[in-house]
C-alpha cells in the first residue's frame, strides 16, 4: 500500500515488486495476489491496461488501517475491553500522541 500511495500513477504488479524488491525476490505472483486481494476488498483501485491491470491506493494505508480498526470495533459487544487493551499495549510515545489528539477541538481540525 505504501509503494502505491507514494506513486504518481496505478503501477503494474511488476512496478510494484520492482519498488518492493529490486532484486527479484519477491515473487511476482505474490504480488499479483496480494494486489488482486486489496482490489477485492475495496483497498486499491484497478485498470486494465494491455495485458496487465494497473494498480493505484484509494486512500492513505493511515486510512486503511483506521477503517480497519473501525469495521473491526463496530462487532465487537465489548468495546471499552478492546479499548482499555489496545491503550495498555501502546509504547509511551504512542500513548501521549493519542492524549494529544482526544485532547483537540474537533472544530479545529
Amino acid at each position: 500500500m505504501t509503494v502505491l500511495d507514494a506513486a504518481v500513477r496505478p503501477l503494474t504488479p511488476g512496478e510494484v515488486r520492482d519498488a518492493l524488491e529490486s532484486d527479484g525476490s519477491l515473487s511476482y505472483s505474490t504480488v499479483v495476489t496480494t494486489l488482486t486481494r486489496l482490489f477485492e476488498k475495496g483497498a486499491v483501485a484497478r485498470r486494465r491496461d494491455g495485458r496487465a491491470f494497473r494498480y493505484g491506493a484509494l486512500s492513505a494505508p493511515a486510512g486503511l488501517v483506521a477503517d480497519r480498526m473501525s469495521r473491526l470495533m463496530a462487532v465487537e459487544p465489548d468495546r471499552a475491553t478492546v479499548l482499555r487493551r489496545f491503550v495498555s499495549n501502546l509504547s509511551a510515545d504512542d500513548e501521549r500522541l493519542l492524549r494529544e489528539l482526544l485532547d483537540e477541538d474537533p472544530s479545529e481540525g
